[in-house]
C-alpha cells in the first residue's frame, strides 16, 4: 500500500458535507415548518409528532445517506495503489518549441537563471503533452532546430541539459529567424492543428515587421511564454564577471507586455512562466485541452495509474437504496435495466458513452457497412465504405472536404473505382497544397504509369487489326493475348497501388485505414517487386564477363561484446553538447547568414 494515493483528492472535501448533514437534518426534523404560527398547539400537537413526522417516530434515513456519501467521495477521489499499460493515443496537434539561447537567458533576476527555468517549464510541458508530436528550436544570432516533431519526450530531454548560449556558433538575439525555422518544421507536414510557442525575455522591435511577415498567410498560430522580471538583472560569465557595454554592466528586462502583444497580433495567447502549470493551461498546451485526438500509429502503451474507485458503486448503491426508500423501486430499476438483454434498436448505444472519432476505428474494423450507416463525420463514412468495397460512395463522402488528407483518400477511392484520370487530378490537388506528400507522389506516379499501359493497348490494339500477314497476325494475336492479360491485372488498382488507402492520419507513414485493402495492394506490388529484382539480379549475374558470382553481403555479427569492448565503450565520452556545437557551427557556415548590425550580442 506505499503506492496508495488518490487520483482527485479534492472530491474528499464531500466528508464536511457528510459531517455536517447528520445536523442540518436533525435540526429539520426539530422544526415544526412554521405551522406553530398560525396553529395554536393544542391543535398542531396531534398532529406533528416531536420527530417531524405524524403518527410516530420513523427509523431516520441520515445513517445510509451519511455512509452512501462517505464511499462516494471515496470512489470519486480516485483511489489507486497500481498500474497498467493503458493505448496510447496521439493528439492530432503539432507544438514546435522556439527557445531564446541568447546571452540574455544567463540573467539572475529569477532563480537560478532564466535558462534554467525555461529548461524546467520545457520539461512540464513535454509531460503535460505525453504522445503527442512537439520540436524544440534554439536561436542565438541564428535559428538551428534541436529535434524535429516527435512524440518521444525522452529525445527532447535528453537534449535540454547541454543546451547553453555557449554551444551556438555566434551570439546575437534574432528572434525572428527562430520563428522562421519554427515554421519550417510545422509546413513539413504537421498533422492537425501546429503552434508555435516562443519562450524568451523580450523581442527586439526591428524585428516584429520580420516576423509578421513570416507568419502573415499561416493557418499556426504563435503563443508566447516570458521569462525573466521587468526589474531584470546583469548577465553573469563564468570567470569574467558581468557582461558591460562601455564599462557599465549590462541589465536586460524582460517584456511582457511586448511579448503579448506580438502573440495577439498572431493569433496566439501570452502569458508569464509560472512555476505551477497555470501557464500551460492558459496557453491550452495539454492534450486534455483539445477533442482532437487520434490512435497511436505505432501502438503504444504508457503505463498509467488506475482509478479503482469504481468498485466502490457497488457498495453505494444499496446503502442509497436505504437511505431513499420510497425511491428504492426505481433507483433498482434504473440500476438493472441496462443489464438486462435488450433487442437491436437503431440507436448506437455506444454514441452515449464515446464520441463518434472514439469509436468510429473499431466500428469499421468490426462491420464496415454497419459503421457506413451510422457513423455522421464524412471523412469516417468515407472511410467504412472504402472498407466495405463501395469505392465510388466513398470518393463521394471524401469530396465534401476540401483538405489533403481528404483529397489524397477520395484518389484513392477513385483509384479502386477504375476512374483513373480523376484519381490523378486528386493526387494533384494534394500535391499542390502539401508537396512534400510522399504516398501521393507515389500513387501519382503509378497512376500515370497505368494511364499510359492503357493507352499504348488501345494503339496497339488498332495496329493488329490492319495487318494481314499470317504469321506476323499469329505474332500479334501472341501480343495481343499477352497485352489483354496485362490489361485485366492493371485494370484494377489494387494490384498496382498498394499505397492507396484512406489517410485519417494526415501524414506520409503507412495508414491504419483501411488495412485489409492495403495490405492486398502491398502483397501484389511487393510480389511484382521481387519478380523484378530477382530477374534483374539474374541478368546482372549472367553479364559478368569473368564468370564470377555476385558477391552477397556480409552477415552481421550479432554476438555479444566481450568485457573488454563494454570498458572500452564506457572510456568513451558522452558529449551531446560537442555534437550539437558542430552540428550548429556547419550550419552556420552552410547558410551564411549575415550579421544584424542592430543585433545585440545579447
Amino acid at each position: 500500500m506505499a503506492d496508495f494515493h488518490f487520483l482527485r483528492p479534492l472530491w474528499l472535501l464531500l466528508l464536511l458535507v457528510a459531517l455536517v448533514l447528520p445536523l442540518v437534518f436533525k435540526r429539520v426534523r426539530q422544526s415544526d415548518s412554521g405551522w406553530s404560527r398560525v396553529i395554536p398547539p393544542q391543535l398542531l400537537r396531534p398532529l406533528i409528532s416531536q420527530s417531524g413526522a405524524a403518527g410516530g417516530q420513523k427509523r431516520s434515513p441520515v445513517l445510509p445517506v451519511v455512509a452512501a456519501l462517505v464511499v462516494l467521495a471515496v470512489a470519486l477521489a480516485g483511489p489507486s495503489w497500481r498500474k497498467a499499460p493503458t493505448p496510447l493515443q496521439q493528439q492530432n496537434d503539432s507544438l514546435v518549441i522556439v527557445l531564446d539561447l541568447s546571452l540574455s537567458m544567463l540573467s539572475t533576476d529569477v532563480t537560478p537563471d532564466r535558462l534554467t527555468v525555461a529548461k524546467r517549464k520545457i520539461r512540464d510541458i513535454l509531460k503535460a503533452r505525453e504522445g503527442s508530436l512537439t520540436a524544440l528550436v534554439v536561436y542565438a544570432a541564428d535559428a538551428h532546430a534541436v529535434t524535429p516533431l516527435t512524440d518521444d519526450s525522452n529525445t527532447i530531454e535528453g537534449m535540454l541539459e547541454v543546451l547553453e548560449p555557449v554551444i551556438m556558433p555566434a551570439a546575437g538575439n534574432r528572434t525572428d529567424l527562430g520563428i522562421q525555422r519554427g515554421l519550417d518544421l510545422l509546413e513539413q507536414g504537421a498533422p492537425g492543428t501546429g503552434r508555435l510557442l516562443l519562450i524568451a525575455d523580450n523581442v527586439d522591435e526591428r524585428y516584429l515587421p520580420r516576423i509578421s511577415d513570416t507568419l502573415t498567410g499561416s493557418r499556426f498560430a504563435l503563443s508566447t511564454l516570458t521569462v525573466g522580471t521587468l526589474e531584470g538583472g546583469p548577465i553573469p560569465l563564468a570567470r569574467q564577471g558581468f557582461i558591460r557595454d562601455g564599462g557599465d554592466i549590462v541589465i536586460t528586462r524582460a517584456d511582457p507586455a511586448g511579448m503579448a502583444e506580438l502573440a495577439k497580433s498572431n493569433g496566439g495567447d501570452s502569458h508569464s512562466l509560472t512555476i505551477t502549470d497555470e501557464d500551460i493551461r492558459s496557453l491550452e498546451l495539454r492534450p486534455i485541452d483539445s477533442d482532437n485526438w487520434q490512435d497511436s500509429e505505432r501502438d503504444l502503451t504508457v503505463n498509467r495509474w488506475q482509478d479503482d474507485g469504481y468498485w466502490l458503486l457497488w457498495l453505494a448503491a444499496p446503502l442509497a437504496l436505504l437511505g431513499w426508500r420510497r425511491g428504492a423501486v426505481v433507483a433498482v430499476l434504473v440500476t438493472l435495466l441496462p443489464l438486462t438483454p435488450r433487442p437491436a434498436m437503431a440507436m448506437d448505444w455506444d454514441a452515449l458513452w464515446s464520441r463518434e472519432d472514439q469509436r468510429a476505428p473499431a466500428l469499421i474494423e468490426e462491420d464496415p457497412e454497419r459503421a457506413a450507416r451510422i457513423l455522421d463525420n464524412p471523412q469516417w463514412r468515407g472511410s467504412a465504405l472504402y472498407r466495405s468495397g463501395d469505392y465510388e460512395s466513398a470518393a463521394g463522402a471524401f469530396a465534401s472536404a476540401d483538405t489533403p488528407r481528404a483529397s489524397y483518400n477520395r484518389g484513392n477511392a477513385l483509384a479502386r473505382a477504375g476512374k483513373l484520370e480523376e484519381a490523378l487530378q486528386a493526387y494533384e490537388n494534394v500535391l499542390a497544397k502539401q508537396p512534400g506528400h510522399e504516398d501521393a507522389l507515389f500513387n501519382r506516379d503509378l497512376v500515370k504509369q497505368l494511364l499510359e499501359q492503357q493507352q499504348n493497348q488501345s494503339s496497339g490494339d488498332g495496329s493488329e487489326s490492319s495487318d494481314q500477314d499470317g504469321n506476323q497476325q499469329q505474332g500479334n494475336q501472341q501480343n495481343s493475348q499477352n497485352g489483354s492479360d496485362t490489361q485485366n491485372q492493371d485494370s484494377d488498382p489494387s494490384n498496382q497501388a498498394g499505397q492507396n488507402q484512406p489517410d485519417n492520419q494526415h501524414n506520409g507513414q503507412q495508414k491504419n485505414e483501411p488495412e485489409d485493402s492495403q495490405q492486398n495492394g502491398q502483397s501484389d506490388q511487393q510480389e511484382k517487386q521481387e519478380e523484378s529484382a530477382q530477374q534483374r539480379q539474374r541478368d546482372a549475374d549472367a553479364s559478368q564477363s569473368d564468370g564470377q558470382a555476385s558477391r552477397a553481403p556480409a552477415e552481421l555479427d550479432t554476438s555479444p561484446l566481450t568485457q573488454g569492448q563494454e570498458q572500452w565503450l564506457r572510456r568513451v565520452p558522452d558529449n551531446p553538447g560537442g555534437l550539437l556545437r558542430r552540428k550548429f557551427l556547419q550550419q552556420y557556415q552552410e547558410r551564411e547568414t549575415p550579421s544584424d548590425e542592430g543585433d545585440t550580442p545579447w
